[in-house]
């Protein structure tokens, strides 16, 4: 008993103090760290064709930054009112009982995460077929899945031998972000002094058929703002929270805001809209325009360095958050179990590897799909609709977005409802403008969860039906009183 003992505290220990030890400023950074990912290089193509048009698509990023605010300072409350390790799975057990933050956290463990891994892997394998292309060779069709599949594979067995990756990732990744959104911003004013801006205006002359998408639109631009659940984590840990708290979120939302703006425009003075449009890489062939063959080796070098840091960070978090599952629920315990040696949860690890892999083939073979599609064939044969659907990316991105709208908005129902529930629970800090910011973060999360059905449809059972596998696994997984 004293070593399972010395191994429960070696799991739990981290989370269960906070010192006061993040500045201002080391806040500011946080946030826009953690929000400014690989996204920024992939979806504006995919937000303004959704949005039909170039007003639109930048009334829908400046919307998406106000909304992102919302939600951090909702969140921003709870993390201070709550200083324990977990985030939404201790604010949904908190206000739900222990069932809701169960299915948070087998939601995470089995579809969000490995959803998210898997669209960080797709990027990464575009971005490595455009680099590859670049140096002159020829990559056959259905690579993208392999290579997304042994960057997981790669990052996983790093993490299993114990090597400081999470540290050494994080540092490469931010230089390569900044690196990579310094190119972007200068090769696309570069390109629009050139003349290449004339094409900003072919909306005008050349509309795109489609018909405008405005809720898919802002599920591109908030997964590209997504993040700002995270950076609230860190609320407990920030020196006089009541004042630096609001004034690190609203300077970080108005940085972030500010870049993505400008990297927006970049892209359209650079290659025009229908240029836009038809990227599928916009910041490889941005630079490729600018550059040549250089340009489009150096950001695609730098995105896949971004990508693989990015897919790291999800693997680290993501098998801690399953180590408190299986802490709490004994069916799962032994993704807590913390190899001493090496310094991490291996089954954990493995577990989540095995799933993000599965997600990607799935999703990104033709195999996979029919696999898919067999047990509903009986109802109807087009089910899922594979062709709306431009590739793993897009399908990952829009099979895990319900699930991730429906535990936003129970978080952000919590907040209101912990105000009722626990009115003796210290605040340090308190959502400006209540009830009006977290309704609005609440009617955001409902109407995206709306949107992100609509489009996904029968897309939304590959997220749903694993999650709802959760609820009688809750029942089997509880532990006694005594544990």
């Amino acid at each position: 008993m004293p070593s399972e003992q010395r191994q429960s505290e070696s799991v739990s220990t981290p989370g269960s103090s906070f010192q006061k030890q993040l500045s201002l400023w080391d806040t500011v950074n946080i946030i826009i760290g953690i929000v400014i990912g690989v996204s920024i290089f992939k979806v504006p193509s995919l937000v303004f064709g959704s949005a039909g048009s170039i007003e639109a698509g930048f009334a829908i990023w400046g919307l998406g930054g106000l909304l992102m605010l919302a939600g951090a300072l909702c969140y921003a409350e709870l993390a201070a009112s709550i200083p324990e390790t977990g985030g939404d799975y201790v604010f949904l057990s908190r206000t739900y009982g222990n069932g809701s933050g169960f299915l948070f956290g087998w939601a995470q463990f089995i579809a969000i995460n490995p959803g998210n891994i898997g669209i960080m892997s797709y990027v990464f394998a575009d971005y490595a077929i455009s680099f590859l292309n670049a140096c002159g060779y020829e990559i056959p069709a259905g690579w993208s899945v392999i290579l997304a599949s042994t960057s997981v594979c790669i990052l996983i067995c790093l993490n299993l031998l114990g090597l400081m990756v999470g540290k050494w990732a994080q540092n490469i990744l931010t230089l390569a972000k900044v690196i990579g959104l310094a190119a972007i911003v200068v090769s696309g004013f570069y390109l629009g002094l050139q003349g290449a801006g004339d094409t900003i205006l072919e909306p005008a002359a050349q509309a795109t058929n489609a018909k405008p998408h405005f809720g898919l639109a802002m599920v591109f631009v908030l997964y590209a703002f997504g993040g700002w659940n995270d950076a609230a984590f860190v609320a407990a840990e920030v020196k006089e929270p009541g004042k630096n708290i609001p004034l690190a979120l609203i300077a970080g939302t108005a940085g972030i805001l500010v870049i993505y703006l400008l990297i927006n425009f970049a892209y359209l003075w650079g290659l025009g809209y229908s240029g836009l449009l038809n990227a599928s890489t916009p910041a490889a062939e941005l630079l490729g325009n600018a550059w040549g063959n250089h340009g489009t080796r150096l950001i695609s070098l730098i995105i896949m360095i971004s990508s693989l840091g990015a897919i790291n960070g999800l693997i680290l978090t993501g098998s801690r958050v399953n180590v408190r599952l299986g802490m709490d629920h004994r069916f799962f315990a032994a993704l807590a179990h913390w190899n001493r040696r090496v310094n991490a949860p291996i089954f954990s690890l493995l577990s989540q590897g095995v799933i993000s892999i599965g997600m990607i083939v799935l999703v990104g073979t033709k195999a996979g799909r029919r696999l898919i599609d067999a047990p509903f064939t009986v109802f109807r044969s087009d089910f899922i609709n594979w062709e709306q659907y431009q590739d793993g990316f897009d399908t990952l991105l829009v099979a895990t977005a319900p699930l991730f709208w429906t535990f936003f908005l129970l978080t952000g129902l919590s907040l209101i409802l912990l105000r009722f529930k626990a009115p003796e629970l210290e605040r340090p800090f308190r959502v400006p403008l209540y009830p009006v910011t977290p309704i609005l973060f609440c009617l955001t999360c409902l109407y995206m969860l709306y949107a992100s059905l609509e489009y996904a449809r029968g897309l939304a059972l590959l997220g749903l039906i694993p999650v709802l596998i959760g609820v009688p696994l809750y029942w089997m997984s509880r532990r006694k009183p005594s544990a």
